[in-house]
């Protein structure tokens, strides 16, 4: 018993090491990672500075806002975002959809589920079989290890999802934890009759698994909004250029490696210098993320940056996994907390992933409530439209099909009331 509690915790400890610090430092923004940047510095007597952020810069950029969205939206924690993204899942019973919220609440601040399924059927006057499926809609949830009950179904959960799902993890994990913590490829590839290529990808992906998922979803406040690049048209083309300070660079103090000292000192300033080689990498690795992120979102968003919101395209983290044959998650932190700089201001790189109104379509839906605000601005102001005849127009000015249930949401999600309270708006002079 001793034995596993001492073989996990040092799983979990490897899983913190440099694959974790890149997936920590992937989502923050440029301003986050020079300040991480800088107290990793304050504790390692190898870095002797680290590129600063001109404060003209940051004086810049502070406070400025756009046209389309309100970029300093509120803070939401683990348990709100949750809670948000059950109403995109598939639940047709609404008293298992219940039982996933009251699921939510029984979370850790790590993630994991803080109740036995038997005392979530009890609460929730669920059968077993009912608290198993609220249990698979909750573990569906992003980020992947959501709602696991131990570290094992934590990584298990995440491996489902990078397409690791081997039939001998279960054995894996409770007989032989010290193969990963001791990362014996080797053995691993004999102990379970696989090749080493993929023994050593499923290693490595057990790194890349968050112990802790439940830290993905903090939200932190930003005091400043500082674009990591700007979109810009050149010779007909749309170009993206990375400002200097979204890629910090380290300088090291090479006369202190040179130094003669005793083996203690040495081998400290090794672990140091180690220390800073996995930085740097795991730096790189947030910039190269970033930019084939990037990339991909300003060429299939080039009728938004030529004509604007009406022209935006339908674009998922999904789509841009599939490009990069890279998992959601990754492109979800890549674009956390990240802005860029384009002919409207600086807007956040999630304004332009935006989901079909319907599938198959082809419109984005922000551009459907565009129309939809714009038909409204147009209307007869003493004989406001219904949701029916704004649909009607919506077919007839820009060739789009949504039901009108679909208007009336949109135009409730715009602030704009019904027409029989326009109408009594207008008559009465008012705003």
């Amino acid at each position: 018993m001793q034995q596993s509690l001492m073989l996990k915790q040092a799983l979990s400890w490897k899983m913190n090491q440099s694959l974790h610090q890149s997936i920590e430092i992937l989502q923050l923004s440029g301003m986050e990672l020079y300040d991480y940047v800088q107290k990793i510095a304050e504790e390692n007597p190898l870095i002797e500075d680290i590129r600063p952020i001109d404060q003209q810069v940051l004086t810049q950029f502070h406070g400025e806002t756009n046209a389309f969205e309100n970029i300093n939206a509120s803070k939401k924690n683990m348990y709100e975002q949750l809670k948000e993204n059950v109403y995109m899942l598939s639940i047709p019973e609404e008293h298992l959809k219940k039982a996933v919220l009251f699921g939510i609440d029984s979370l850790n601040e790590n993630g994991y589920l803080d109740m036995t399924l038997e005392d979530w059927a009890a609460n929730c006057q669920l059968s077993m079989e009912e608290t198993e499926q609220a249990l698979s809609y909750l573990q569906a949830l992003d980020p992947p290890g959501i709602g696991a009950r131990h570290l094992q179904e934590c990584i298990y959960l995440q491996l489902k999802e990078m397409d690791c799902d081997y039939p001998f993890l279960e054995d894996l994990f409770e007989n032989n934890l010290i193969l990963i913590a001791e990362e014996d490829v080797s053995g691993l590839a004999g102990q379970y009759a696989i090749t080493e290529d993929q023994a050593n990808r499923l290693m490595t992906n057990i790194k890349l698994c968050h112990p802790n998922p439940g830290k993905l979803l903090e939200e932190e406040e930003t005091e400043y909004i500082i674009p990591e690049a700007s979109v810009f048209k050149e010779d007909e083309e749309w170009h993206l250029s990375f400002f200097n300070w979204s890629s910090p660079t380290i300088q090291i103090r090479d006369d202190i490696l040179q130094a003669d000292m005793p083996k203690e000192g040495a081998d400290f300033l090794k672990e140091k210098k180690k220390e800073v080689e996995i930085l740097e990498q795991a730096i790189q690795y947030r910039g190269k993320t970033l930019e084939q992120v990037l990339r991909i979102i300003v060429h299939k968003q080039v009728p938004f940056f030529e004509e604007g919101i009406t022209a935006i395209e339908p674009l998922t983290l999904q789509d841009i996994a599939d490009v990069l044959g890279l998992h959601v998650s990754t492109i979800s932190r890549a674009i956390s907390h990240k802005y860029i700089q384009t002919d409207f201001g600086i807007l956040r790189v999630k304004y332009l992933l935006q989901r079909e109104t319907r599938k198959g379509e082809g419109v984005a839906r922000v551009v459907v409530k565009q129309h939809v605000h714009q038909i409204i601005k147009d209307e007869d102001k003493a004989r406001p439209l219904s949701d029916e005849k704004i649909r009607r127009k919506l077919e007839e000015l820009y060739q789009v099909h949504v039901a009108r249930r679909t208007v009336m949401k949109y135009r409730e999600e715009l602030g704009i009331s019904s027409s029989s309270k326009r109408k009594r708006s207008a008559n009465g002079n008012s705003d």
